[in-house]
């Protein structure tokens, strides 16, 4: 009696950079230059798909929306074309879930497990978008703030400042000096008007153009004199 020996596979050697793989056809769907890569990544999106209940002609409409999605997210690297399956594959698996909740005449515990499977993958997909985002550099503010001076009682603010009735600020509002020489220019004394008798005091101007009244009583007494 003869025994048979299990059939030993002998070890392939995989070529990593291959000539005819990094031409990059399809670096639009998987964002690398490897083709293989990209169609492997297709491939793991499509197959997310929920087509049980799709005829062919719906089928194949699934498999050409999904990788125009791929393509409209339009990954850039590897990384990004990681991020961008798991996004497909999240958002058909949350919906799946929500038309399974729609679902009449189930039970109540039947509805409130597919609604929770629904948030945590509509959550798994927002936390998604937000890691793609900050790998593409969208999700940074930057400040740059050169030549700031700031003189003796003004104050200094950085950043976008909004006014409550709209509108630019002005180039004099942004200066604080510019605030200081305002103020002086307002507060600066007036100049007194030459009186014509020489005898008298000036008479000050008032700020608002008006001239101060003379006492009655002084006025009074000098009539006395006069007569």
């Amino acid at each position: 009696m003869s025994t048979r020996k299990p059939a030993t596979h002998a070890p392939k050697t995989v070529l990593a950079d291959d000539p005819d793989d990094r031409k990059g056809r399809l670096k639009t769907i998987g964002g690398s230059q490897s083709d293989h890569w990209n169609n492997t990544l297709a491939n793991q999106a499509v197959q997310a798909l929920w087509v049980k209940n799709s005829d062919d002609q719906e089928r194949d409409r699934q498999l050409s929306a999904t990788v125009a999605g791929l393509t409209g997210i339009g990954p850039k690297d590897e990384l990004e074309g990681m991020m961008a399956v798991q996004l497909v594959a999240a958002h058909n698996a949350a919906m799946e879930c929500y038309r399974r909740a729609m679902i009449g005449e189930q039970t109540f515990e039947g509805r409130r497990e597919n609604l929770n499977q629904a948030n945590k993958l509509s959550r798994t997909w927002a936390t998604l978008l937000d890691a793609l985002n900050k790998h593409r550099g969208k999700g940074q503010q930057k400040v740059t703030v050169e030549h700031v001076h700031v003189h003796a009682g003004g104050q200094a603010v950085v950043g976008t400042i909004e006014r409550p009735g709209g509108g630019d600020r002005t180039e004099t509002e942004e200066q604080p000096h510019a605030k200081q020489i305002a103020g002086q220019i307002a507060h600066a004394p007036e100049p007194t008007l030459p009186c014509p008798d020489a005898g008298r005091d000036a008479v000050p101007v008032a700020r608002d153009g008006e001239r101060t009244l003379p006492d009655a009583r002084r006025q009074g007494a000098r009539r006395g004199q006069r007569q």
